[in-house]
């Protein structure tokens, strides 16, 4: 039997690699992620090196700019081109972030959080319907870090999550460390945050590192340094509650270290990964 390719920690391909990875006979993670709109439309050497790597190995696609939770309508020319990219690279499904990143046509490049409100959830549910529509493959999103509320919620984050993941039937890509992040910006205890979440949702995780600013008070959601130990203990904790072996993408997009730095930290999560479904994966731990 084939090993299912979508399990253990990958890895984000990100250019500082392209080349070291590309010369490579075959992967040295179980999966890769990859943006779309780091990919498409682009040319040159970069380009020919990323596609060789995501037409030889597994791959995930994980997008940055839909804006599930704006107003803007999807232009047709990127959903024709993100459907190609999707069947090019064979991914099993699509994610996006529940935020919005536009308005009025202008793209913030940001990852701005929604209001919880009634009407956010049902305007959101709509959309990430519409967006499951256009896709070939399943689609899933995001949960992201926020530092402020945007207007008066109605409702908790943790609701608001969990009424748009049943309302649009969708899966759960579950950020790890944007729960970490949350829970101590806003108070509150991540496992019991995460015990009364639908977790049979999640399909994907992503973990990865931030950065503590003494001056703000703030721990930012950066993918700049390594994983705290909380966080990877939060990790070995919701594992077996999940109850599935699953994929997990280690995440580092800004002071991205050696490839061989990077596996290096992927060899570490994948213990931590492989001792917390042990029982699982052995039988012992059904029930």
């Amino acid at each position: 039997m084939t090993k299912d390719p979508f399990q253990g920690v990958g890895v984000g391909l990100r250019r500082p690699h392209l080349a070291e990875v590309a010369a490579l006979d075959q992967s040295p993670v179980p999966f890769w992620e990859i943006a779309p709109e780091n990919v498409v439309g682009q040319g040159g050497r970069r380009h020919r090196q990323a596609m060789a790597i995501l037409e030889r190995d597994p791959v995930l696609t994980h997008g940055l700019s839909m804006s599930l939770g704006g107003f803007d309508a999807w232009e047709a020319e990127a959903l024709d081109n993100l459907r190609a990219f999707l069947k090019t690279t064979r991914s099993p499904w699509h994610s996006e972030h529940l935020c919005w990143t536009s308005y009025g046509g202008a793209n913030t490049m940001e990852l701005l959080p929604m209001p919880f409100t009634r009407e956010a959830v049902d305007h959101t549910v709509e959309r990430a319907k519409r967006l499951k529509g256009e896709l070939p493959v399943p689609f899933l999103f995001e949960n992201v870090s926020y530092y402020a509320e945007l207007g008066h919620a109605e409702m908790s984050e943790k609701a608001f999550l969990a009424e748009v993941l049943e309302g649009a039937d969708c899966g759960w890509l579950l950020d790890i460390n944007n729960v970490y992040v949350n829970s101590r910006n806003h108070g509150f205890d991540p496992k019991e945050w995460m015990e009364g979440l639908p977790l049979h949702r999640v399909r994907q995780m992503h973990i990865a590192g931030h950065w503590w600013d003494e001056a703000e008070g703030l721990v930012i959601d950066t993918h700049g340094a390594e994983v705290v130990d909380p966080v990877i203990e939060l990790f070995e904790w919701v594992l077996p509650r999940i109850g599935r072996p699953l994929p997990v993408l280690l995440e580092r997009d800004n002071n991205i270290p050696s490839l061989a730095e990077l596996l290096a930290e992927r060899e570490k999560l994948q213990a931590v990964y492989d001792r917390a479904l042990a029982p699982i994966l052995t039988g012992d731990g059904r029930g």
